[in-house]
């Protein structure tokens, strides 16, 4: 068996549901420990986060991922246990086999194959690994981050390992994400009884126009890395569940994803503009998930391009899609930042599962980009 699927396995069986670790960063400390890195445990509230590094010289490379995983979901519909991992006609099954696991061991076999081979290697290899990338990201990689900052420590470049690939092992990286906005609107009314409309103010139909004009609203066109902008509502809530009562408040929550043809202060002040125009009483919150960023032509994205094609035989595609990483965090600190790691098709499901040859290839992928980068 490939020392890449038995080290995912480790790390599938420990149960590490967010904000858990339950001993996956020791184990990989462990063994990063005895190749020459010295080790750094951050543990921020119910968060536990792995720094670690070998060398003290610039340039540095880190891997950066995450030891937790989302719950498991219904037991039942598993084919194996989710914390048991199995191997069924070639593919391992457990959670976080995909996400991200599967990734974590193959940095960690990278690493120690790359280090036999090249134990003067330039610059420094890192680690930065959380707990807490599954759940409200609060304690996790950005108070690392901001550790890191304080003392002056940068990244000059991150491999963030989560499942990018589509279809084959390294036909997408992600070489940037889009930005992620987040609104809690409540817009006030006057309960009353649905007999009497004229004593209350239904902020329901107050707020529907207004509703209707941002979801049809277009932001921008996008550019050449990022699609246009999208406006969502996410949840929507009004009323007691009573059919006679006109309620006195609606709650609407609803996201931005936007390319860096905006800003989160122009989206905002365009969300502020309608709402008054439509004369709402309303209040607002907002939460900024992660501003856009995006690696260009460069050393990163060009070892990562060449390693993929001289392991695998094909070329990747750089992309900006889906949601955000913790890429989000390491990439304000002027780190080039890139995403590369197994095929997605099965993350957050049941039944989750990765293609252990493609570990294998992900581990000659990781070691051939530290050679490119570090050599």
């Amino acid at each position: 068996m490939s020392h890449v699927v038995d080290l995912a396995k480790e790390l599938i069986s420990r149960q590490s549901v967010t904000p858990l670790d339950e001993g996956c960063q020791s184990l990989m400390s462990d063994r990063l420990s005895q190749i020459g890195f010295n080790i750094e445990s951050m543990v921020f509230e119910d968060t536990t986060n792995m720094w670690a590094r070998r060398g003290t010289e610039s340039p540095v490379f880190c891997f950066a991922g995450h030891t937790d995983v989302v719950p498991t979901g219904d037991l039942s519909r598993w084919h194996t246990p989710p914390f048991q991992p199995t191997i069924i006609d070639d593919y391992l099954h457990g959670r976080g086999a995909a996400d991200m696991k599967g990734s974590l061991a193959a940095m960690v076999i990278a690493t120690e194959r790359f280090v036999a081979k090249h134990p003067d290697h330039k610059g420094s290899i890192a680690y930065l690994i959380t707990s807490d990338e599954e759940g409200p990201f609060i304690n996790g990689t950005t108070r690392v981050i901001d550790t890191l900052e304080a003392r002056n420590e940068k990244i000059t470049w991150a491999l963030v390992g989560e499942p990018s690939s589509t279809h084959k092992l390294g036909d997408v990286v992600k070489n940037g994400r889009r930005g992620s906005l987040t609104g809690h609107l409540t817009v006030k009314g006057i309960q009353g009884h649905v007999a009497y409309p004229h004593l209350a103010d239904n902020p329901i139909h107050k707020a529907s126009p207004a509703l209707a004009e941002l979801a049809q609203m277009h932001w921008d066109n996008g550019n050449d890395f990022f699609p246009p902008t999208s406006f969502q509502i996410a949840n929507i809530n009004g009323g007691t569940g009573a059919s006679n009562v006109i309620p006195g408040d609606l709650n609407v929550m609803f996201n931005f994803r936007y390319s860096t043809e905006v800003t989160a202060e122009i989206l905002i002040a365009r969300v502020l503009s309608i709402l008054d125009a439509h004369g709402l009483d309303y209040d607002i919150d907002w939460v900024y998930n992660g501003l856009p960023f995006l690696t260009g032509d460069g050393p990163l994205l060009e070892a990562t391009k060449e390693s993929i094609r001289e392991i695998t035989g094909y070329d990747t595609d750089p992309q900006t899609s889906g949601g955000t990483s913790d890429g989000r965090f390491i990439a304000p600190t002027g780190a080039q930042v890139i995403e590369l790691g197994p095929v997605n098709a099965t993350i957050h499901k049941v039944n989750e599962c990765v293609n252990t040859a493609d570990l294998e290839l992900l581990a000659l992928c990781y070691e051939r980009i530290l050679e490119k980068l570090l050599c």
